[in-house]
């Protein structure tokens, strides 16, 4: 287990700020908070309604959602009514010490509060406000609430997920709060580095539709070179063949599932010829296989029959071998592929352990410890994560 994180010189300390967002800004916070500012959760009476969102976790102190938890670590906590005069005065004392706040209300419900844009900028020239909404602050669906499938339908990832032969489908996992957060700290960044210049804040507006276009970044040169849309591919990796074979990418094993696929250039015929060569010290590989010659081997001209034929082959051997078995065969043999990882695996993944990215945080909400990921960050040797929050209380 990984000792404490740097508490003292992360790179943001001495820096504030008030976060008011739900769901989709949660992350924008627990960022900040990794590299050492001071973030104060300010929620409405009764509490941050996405404490109930499942999965639920048990503590002896009582419930709470899973990502909630996973999301607002090194947060404290202040309940706020900003419906009330009192709040919204307790509020802007507050504003004049924070260096952020951060909101993912809807688009003109903080001006309808009188703590807009305009009055933070005037009370606190240096602020800077990140709105994180499903759509920005202008447009003609700048109001419109989304939930993740509806995020992830209208960014374009949903059209290239699943099965060639089958309507698209969602991803398992929340995704859209995890890419609008990243971004909407970056943004935050940038603004801050403006900030050290000049003095003056900026209010970022981050799109979470917008933040999903990256994930499609692919599909413009994919156009460029084949004059077609990218489409579903499931298990299988295309646009490389020229007679529109599709070569499988996830296949099953003993264990589990690894990833691999038949690949053309230098390092695809060294791959190629590395999983052939373990087929023939298991006595498992098809002459037509031991036959094959790797170096005028072209991945663009190859047919579908072809590429049938000797994944038949190989998917029957890749079924008798476990996940440790594949890694250690990939490194050796300088195949390109690896494990499909499990929860269970990445819990036990030596290479985290080794960077220490687990640690054990107390979550006062339950009563009880638990392991978080969170020494993603490492700056000249340094460790940074989650830090025990200093402050909370109510209002």
């Amino acid at each position: 287990m990984a000792g404490s994180v740097e508490q003292e010189s992360a790179p943001l300390t001495g820096l504030r700020a008030l976060d008011l967002t739900g769901e989709l800004g949660w992350l924008l916070g627990r960022i900040l908070a990794d590299v050492g500012v001071e973030v104060q959760k300010l929620d409405p009476p009764g509490g941050d309604l996405g404490r109930h969102l499942a999965p639920l976790i048990e503590g002896p102190s009582g419930t709470a959602s899973a990502a909630w938890v996973a999301y607002n670590m090194g947060k404290s906590r202040l309940d706020l009514d900003l419906g009330t005069a009192q709040g919204r005065a307790r509020f802007l004392d507050l504003v004049d010490e924070a260096d952020f706040v951060l909101e993912s209300e809807e688009p003109g419900k903080l001006d309808s509060l009188g703590i807009g844009w305009d009055v933070l900028h005037e009370r606190n020239p240096a602020l800077i406000l990140t709105s994180v909404t499903p759509y920005g602050q202008s447009g003609p669906l700048s109001g419109a609430p989304a939930s993740d499938l509806e995020l992830m339908s209208s960014g374009g990832a949903v059209w290239l997920t699943g099965d060639a032969d089958r309507p698209p489908v969602r991803m398992t996992l929340p995704q859209s709060i995890c890419w609008a957060g990243s971004y909407a700290a970056v943004g935050t960044m940038i603004a801050h580095h403006h900030r050290q210049l000049t003095g003056i804040g900026q209010h970022v507006d981050m799109s979470a539709q917008a933040g999903l276009l990256p994930a499609l970044v692919h599909a413009p040169s994919f156009f460029d070179l084949l004059g077609e849309n990218p489409m579903r591919a499931g298990g299988y990796l295309v646009g490389r063949n020229i007679n529109g074979a599709a070569m499988r990418n996830i296949w099953p094993c003993r264990d589990g599932y690894v990833t691999w696929a038949i690949y053309g250039g230098a390092a695809g015929r060294q791959s190629n010829r590395g999983m052939v060569e373990w087929m023939e010290d298991k006595g498992m590989a098809p002459d037509f296989l031991s036959d094959m010659d790797w170096s005028s081997f072209d991945v663009a001209t190859v047919t579908l029959a072809e590429v049938s034929t000797m994944e038949s082959a190989i998917a029957k051997f890749l079924e008798t071998v476990t996940k440790d078995e594949f890694l250690a065969e990939a490194d050796s043999r300088r195949m390109l592929g690896y494990v499909v990882s499990t929860a269970a695996d990445i819990a036990g993944d030596e290479q985290l352990a080794a960077r220490e990215v687990w640690s054990e945080e107390f979550v006062p909400e339950l009563g009880t410890s638990l392991r978080f990921p969170d020494g993603w960050l490492r700056i000249d040797g340094v460790r940074y994560g989650v830090r025990p929050p200093s402050t909370g209380g109510r209002v």
